[in-house]
């Protein structure tokens, strides 16, 4: 070993992000291995390091005892003495060894060894790196897929997977590709740490809702729920803590401006965004529109409603697939049956009625009007206008035309025969 050495040492550590010490403390165990499997088997080898000149030291440890049991590893107490005066039972000694006697198929194994404990050291700071990291969004770039459709991202210290049921619908990976992910869990397993990353969570929706909307980054406007089938369409409802803000109008921007530059990173997928309610059936209502249903009846302890709809707004409550009432069960956390009706739903039901009511108040008027203008002049005693004496006239003479018609020629004729 020498000065060379040390520096190739200092240069690897700084391009694996490894600290120097630890990997120098790795590379004396894994010289300490191949002098224990093929240059003195049996023994145990401790194997020293000069971090400044890179000189090497490898020693084998005898332990002194009074009776030998294992004579590669013990050495009698007399023996000892022959050795070194001062020696005790229960001490170590230190035997040189030649490292000329380091052969190439210990070569070998120091480098497979050497490769292991790299290996491991970026595995352990790659996990103390990202075990916390567990629900944040990262940037990562595409690095490779497999023949399982797996999809593996570059984190920038690690490497995580994505595998098919966390990708969107459609979305093609090309290597080199920026995304944004979430990072679901991290695990330390026997293989290393295993980083599971999304671009379906739902998390991930809100968390780009956030960076877009400034209701929602301070405060003013909550996210209270998301349901998301990811690359088709989302629902997510909003509330505002301050009445003069619309949570819906501040979400969606000036022409569609702020949810667009949302879903321009999620392929263009559809978001739907509604209103939260406190009220269980009320915040049903707002999840199955757009379509309009009548009565709901909530069953509280089974988690469960009955919904009564039109039959003409039955498939908009279904939805594309079901896909509807599914997100809508997604987001309310209620099981929803939807039941056909053939009468109207609730608000078309009080639209009817209020336009009835409007509708008979304005016959009403009308009749007690013309009511009045008939007997307004009953009790005076004046003759009738001219208009009034040619109405009645008219309506004489109409009903004289009708009695013609119904009488017929011969029966006009007989009455005029009796007439004279």
């Amino acid at each position: 070993m020498n000065r060379e050495f040390i520096d190739a040492l200092n240069l690897l550590a700084a391009e694996r992000n490894l600290d120097k010490d630890q990997l120098l403390t790795s590379f004396e165990e894994a010289l300490e291995q191949a002098f224990e499997r093929n240059v003195e088997p049996g023994k145990e080898i401790e194997v020293a390091l000069d971090p400044e000149s890179g000189e090497m030291e490898v020693l084998v440890i005898m332990r002194v005892v009074e009776e030998v049991e294992d004579p590669d590893k013990e050495i009698s107490f007399q023996e000892a003495l022959d050795l070194d005066e001062t020696v005790e039972v229960g001490m170590e000694m230190e035997f040189p060894v030649d490292p000329e006697r380091f052969t190439r198929i210990a070569v070998q194994t120091t480098k497979q060894v050497i490769t292991q404990k790299i290996r491991e050291a970026e595995r352990a700071i790659v996990f103390e790196e990202y075990k916390d990291r567990a629900g944040d969004v990262l940037t990562a770039v595409i690095s490779r897929t497999d023949n399982k459709r797996n999809v593996f991202v570059d984190l920038g210290s690690g490497e995580a997977i994505m595998p098919p049921k966390e990708q969107i619908q459609g979305e093609r990976y090309l290597v080199g590709m920026r995304v944004k992910v979430y990072v679901v869990k991290v695990e330390l397993s026997s293989r290393g740490p295993s980083i599971l990353v999304s671009r379906a969570a739902p998390e991930l929706l809100a968390y780009l809702m956030r960076q877009e909307i400034p209701e929602v980054a301070d405060g003013t406007v909550e996210i209270r729920a998301v349901a998301r089938e990811a690359g088709q369409r989302s629902k997510v409802a909003v509330t505002s803590t301050n009445p003069n803000v619309d949570p819906i109008g501040a979400c969606i921007g000036h022409r569609g401006s702020r949810i667009q530059a949302v879903t321009g990173e999620l392929q263009r997928e559809r978001v739907d965004i509604i209103m939260w309610d406190p009220n269980p059936r009320e915040f049903i209502r707002n999840a199955l529109s757009p379509a309009k249903v009548g009565t709901i009846e909530v069953d509280l302890d089974e988690h469960e409603v009955r919904v009564m709809v039109a039959s003409d707004q039955l498939s908009l409550a279904i939805g594309k697939g079901g896909q509807n009432v599914r997100l809508a069960a997604k987001l309310t956390g209620f099981k929803i049956d939807l039941v056909g009706s053939k009468t109207v739903s609730d608000l078309d039901a009080a639209v009817q009625a209020a336009a009835a009511r409007t509708d008979h108040i304005v016959a009403s008027e009308t009749s007690r009007a013309a009511f009045d203008a008939l007997f307004a002049d009953a009790s005076s005693e004046e003759a009738p206008t001219p208009e009034v004496d040619a109405g009645v006239e008219r309506v004489v003479k109409t009903e004289a035309e009708a009695a013609d018609r119904e009488e017929g020629p011969e029966s006009r004729k007989i009455s005029e025969e009796a007439t004279s």
